[in-house]
């Protein structure tokens, strides 16, 4: 989640301060003006099928958000630790707020779990990490966000296909303008998705017409389900677990070794080049290790688990066996320590 906040307009014309006038001349490194290069995405945003009314409505006195430039410059490097990341975000206050949110909404949470097939305390989670259950979605306009990155030179290709696509939304009537809330990079409601995203995996829970991904908790529910759904996800099966690995450390070195993967799937390839290679529970079992109590790992009739070994903090931190759940959730946010706070967290919620 990123804390944020409005700050005042700024236009090519008029530069207050200092950080406007950085922010101004940054994104004013696109050649093409403003206004000029404005009316030529709404004549193609026009081709696309986005009406002439959605348009005037949407862009009335937008202008780029220095305070959108400034963010998407200046991102903070990750300082923190494994295990300072995970208390943070798999924090007691966060499990006792899950547990309240999953019983308050169980009405609309239970059969959207059960319709879409993801266990609901990994929507919860999910839900739980993104926005904190749905109390902070970010407050930036979504439109004039895109349309600032989308100006700006650094990544416009990728940030004018999200605006035109959070037009169609729009035009659709999903969502009014004034409603399109989200963070300072786009991505909106409880869920946190991107517009593209938004098109592939929102879904329309309650049959209302609309996916509102911000206010009605059936379709946030149901749209997050369906992301994990649509990535492979296996109901009869959970993330993984945590393990004990041999307590000799030349036994432990063995097994960290393995996740010296020549070749990582290309889809999330930085995080899962973390993993061992894929091996089934009852190899890992013959390799030493076992359940965090001791015992044996589960023997699982007529299904052969594999799993792949992560040590996120190294040969004498905690260790994980990852399942293709656990895959499913990389998709969400390529980043094992963020794939493993879900994970642990819907055990928690459990």
């Amino acid at each position: 989640m990123i804390r944020a906040f409005f700050i005042t307009l700024f236009s090519a014309a008029f530069v207050i301060g200092i950080s406007a006038a950085n922010a101004q001349r940054q994104v004013a490194d696109n050649p093409v003006p403003f206004e000029e290069w404005l009316a030529e995405l709404k004549a193609e945003a026009l081709q696309q099928g986005i009406s002439q009314e959605i348009l005037d409505i949407t862009f009335e006195g937008l202008t780029p958000n220095e305070r959108v430039v400034e963010l998407d410059r200046r991102q903070p490097e990750f300082t923190q630790t494994a295990e300072e990341y995970l208390e943070r975000r798999v924090s007691p206050t966060r499990i006792k707020n899950g547990r309240t949110k999953m019983a308050e909404f169980a009405s609309v949470l239970n059969p959207s779990a059960r319709n879409i097939a993801v266990q609901k305390r990994f929507i919860a989670a999910i839900w739980g990490m993104e926005t904190n259950y749905g109390t902070y979605t970010g407050d930036f306009n979504v439109v004039r966000s895109l349309m600032t990155l989308a100006y700006d030179m650094r990544r416009s290709s990728f940030f004018r296909k999200e605006l035109l696509k959070a037009l169609a939304i729009l035009e659709e009537g999903h969502i009014t303008p004034d409603k399109m809330i989200g963070s300072w990079a786009g991505a909106m409601g409880q869920g946190q998705f991107m517009p593209t995203s938004f098109f592939a995996y929102a879904y329309d829970m309650d049959g209302d017409g609309k996916k509102d991904i911000w206010t009605n908790e059936a379709d946030v529910f149901g749209s997050i389900g369906n992301y994990l759904a649509v990535h492979g996800w296996k109901p009869d099966q959970t993330w993984g677990r945590e393990v004990k690995l041999p307590d000799d450390l030349a036994e432990r070195q063995a097994l960290l070794d393995l996740t010296h993967e020549p070749n990582p799937p290309r889809s999330c390839k930085r995080a899962l080049s973390d993993h061992s290679k894929k091996y089934s529970l009852d190899e890992w079992q013959e390799m030493g290790v076992r359940n965090l109590d001791g015992s044996d790992l589960p023997k699982v009739q007529n299904t052969n688990i594999e799993a792949t070994l992560l040590m996120p903090m190294g040969i004498e931190g905690p260790a994980y066996l990852t399942y293709q759940n656990f895959r499913s959730i990389l998709t969400y946010n390529c980043s094992n320590l963020y794939a493993l706070g879900v994970s642990l967290l819907s055990d928690q919620l459990k």
